[in-house]
This record gives structure tokens, sequence and C-alpha cells, in this order.
């Protein structure tokens, strides 16, 4: 059974599913959809071409799809996604996107925490999490699974590859690899989030296999398309492997960290122990 309070302000043209709470004093516009078990928590602000999927929990003084922050911004419809079953809490901005039919959109099972920002043309994958304060500048794309630490911004059009984990204050410039581990300013990458992996049953031949990607790309002393040759060449033909190659070809910020190597030859570098352990 839906529940509105009667304090709430819902524009003629918004479109409310089934079973769903409005608490005290938030405002819905008209272009607005809510999908069913939706909740929307005090005081949360609601506007633009935005659809909030089901099982979505909005917080208290959340805003979400007002206009872009973007100067270029002249009146294009634009538009907000938010996935299914995701807890968006307070003070979160999420604005719409710039320029004609573009989208912000964000996926299932997203925990995005307090007084968190994100922009215009960003891109949420599924499962994410990003701590309190942590900010987006435009065109970001946040791939499934990553955890990013608080008060940590990310540079505009900047990619983050899955199951990465970002410390807290950190700042990042360049993309962040899959499956890696770090933090810091300047920001320097620790090697893989194994817990991560393993968490997510990761087979130790796939885990190996990632081990062998990053030293060929990070601490070989290879450069980076030599490196991606070798990794065709050697390794498993996996989606794991495939996707790291994918992601390092396709960087167009270039890679953060990948500075010009001194170390020669993989059998010189440290073995990641836990990597073999199942």
């Amino acid at each position: 059974m839906t529940n509105i309070h009667p304090t709430a302000i819902i524009e003629p043209g918004a479109k409310i599913g089934k079973n769903v709470t409005i608490e005290p004093y938030v405002i819905i516009k008209k272009n607005v959809i809510l999908q069913d078990d939706v909740t929307i928590k005090s005081h949360a602000y609601i506007d633009g071409h935005t659809t909030i999927g089901e099982g979505t929990v909005i917080y208290p003084s959340a805003s979400i799809g007002t206009k872009t922050q973007a100067k270029k911004y002249r009146g294009e419809t634009t538009y907000v996604t938010i996935g299914k079953h995701c807890e968006i809490r307070e003070f979160v901005t999420i604005n719409s996107s710039c320029g004609e039919g573009s989208t912000v959109s964000i996926g299932d099972h997203c925990l995005i925490m307090a007084y968190c920002h994100i922009a215009h043309h960003c891109k949420i994958g599924n499962h994410v999490i990003m701590a309190n304060g942590a900010m987006l500048a435009g065109h970001v794309e946040i791939e499934d699974y990553v955890n990013i630490g608080g008060m940590t911004p990310i540079h505009q059009f900047v990619r983050v590859g899955r199951y990465a984990m970002v410390g807290g204050l950190s700042r990042i410039t360049n993309d962040i690899p899959p499956y890696t581990l770090g933090a810091g300013i300047p920001y320097r990458l620790g090697g893989l989030n194994l817990v991560g992996l393993k968490r997510h049953n990761f087979a130790i031949e796939l885990r190996k296999d990632i081990t062998k990607a990053f030293k060929l790309t990070y601490r070989s002393g290879y450069h980076l398309e030599e490196a991606l040759e070798r990794m065709q060449a050697e390794l498993s033909s996996s989606e794991v492997v495939q996707h790291w190659i994918d992601f390092c070809k396709s960087s167009k910020r270039g890679l953060i960290g990948l500075q010009p190597a001194t170390v020669t030859g993989l059998d010189e570098l440290p073995v990641y122990q836990d990597i073999l352990e199942e």
C-alpha cells in the first residue's frame, strides 16, 4: 500500500508505483518515476526526468535529478536512472546530465553514502559503494563492485575498473585498472584487491593470471603495448584477463601510476604469496 505524507508535494505527471513510501516534506517533480517499493525519506528533492528503481531508498535531504552544474548546459532534456535496491544516503547530490538525451546512470544494489556527489554523464555499475564525501566529476565511469573511500575526488573522464578498491582521501586523475587496490596523493597501487577477489570466489587460477597481468603492466619494464601482447600470448583466454587487456587498451586518460619502469625480468619480482592460498 502506497503511503504518502500529506506534507509531501507531488506535481501532476509524476508516476508513483505500488507500495511506495513518501515521508514528510518531500518534493517530487512532474517527470519523476518512482517504481514499486521505493522509499523517499523526509525533505528529499527529486527533480528532472528521473527514474528510481524498485526497492531503492532515498534518505533525508538528498537532491536528485537537479540541473547539471556544467556551464555548457542549455536546457536540453536529460535523464537520471537509479537501479533497484540502492541506498542513497543523506545530502547526496546526483545531478542530471548535459547534452540532449544524455543520462546519468546508477546500477542495482549500490550504496552511495552521505554527502557524495555524482555529476553529469557519470555511469556507475552494480554493487558499487561510495563512502561519505566521495565525488565524481563529469563523464566518470565506475564499473561493478568498486569501493571508493571517503572524501576521494575522481577527475572527469576517469574510469575505475571492476572490483577495484580505492582508498579514502585519495585524488584520482587517471584510470584505475580492475581488480586493484590503492590509495594516496599521489595515488599508489598496492597490488591486487585479493581479499575482494577471494570473497567473490575468483578461482586461484584466475588470481594467478591477474597477478601476472598486473606484474606485466606495472613491474616488468615493458611498454604497455608490449606487456599487453605478452598477456594475450601467455595468459588464459578467460573473460577476466580479457577485461584487463581491454580496459588498458581503451584507456584515454592513461593508467594511474604507470611510469617507465627500470625493473627487468619477472623472475626478480616478489611473489604475491597469498594469491596461492585457496
